[in-house]
């Protein structure tokens, strides 16, 4: 009886870290940076945004931390939200522009309904499609932007998100995303893998390098 039991706590054990080896860099991941052996290297980051098939979430843009969103009534509610600093906006534009310089891969637009996310995509892609999965929590959990992360694309196209940090860091672990910084994510379906990470200035380097 012993030698039974001791055999299906191994067997458990060992069913238990399959588990955890199929979902590393999927989601509840315990760290959002890039593992060595899936990192693009950034010198070839252009090209394969240009191919597609990746989702790109931002966090937003610099925001001005003397408001706060306490008093919000709807997600509209802007004047009663932290909202883009004048540093922040121009960010955005920055970002649109050398997006656009690297020719890369367009597609859909979400962003979360607050008005310094819906702000941040405007500016950067002329366009936003409002999404509350963004941001809002399901039972506890982020449920909806799991999903959005996992939904694969097809060649040619990308997914761009503006979101929020802290959903970001729930669901995939640190560092916490910088304002204005962009995780690279490779959909797998079932979740996900983050390939890369970028700073609003490294946008800018990689249109300066031709890539």
């Amino acid at each position: 009886m012993k030698l039974v039991f001791a055999s299906l706590i191994f067997s458990t054990f060992m069913a238990g870290g399959a588990v955890l080896a199929q979902t590393a860099g999927l989601p509840n991941a315990s760290s959002s940076a890039p593992e060595a052996r899936h990192e693009i290297a950034r010198g070839k980051l252009a090209a394969e945004l240009r191919r597609g098939g990746y989702v790109i979430y931002f966090r937003h843009a610099a925001t001005d931390f003397s408001r706060s969103d306490s008093g919000m009534k709807a997600y509209d509610d802007c004047a009663n939200q932290r909202l883009l600093s004048e540093a922040g906006r121009e960010q955005a534009r920055r970002i649109g522009e050398q997006i656009r310089a690297l020719r890369l891969a367009t597609g859909e637009v979400l962003a979360s309904p607050y008005c310094r996310t819906m702000e941040t995509a405007r500016l950067a892609f002329g366009q936003a499609q409002a999404r509350t999965e963004i941001r809002e929590k399901d039972a506890g959990d982020y449920a909806g932007l799991k999903r959005l992360l996992a939904a694969q694309l097809p060649a040619g196209a990308n997914r761009w998100v503006v979101g929020h940090g802290t959903p970001f860091r729930a669901i995939s672990g640190p560092p916490h995303l910088d304002e204005g910084e962009a995780a690279v994510i490779k959909p797998l379906g079932n979740g996900w893998r983050v390939v890369a990470r970028v700073m609003p200035e490294d946008w800018a380097a990689l249109a300066k390098n031709g890539e």
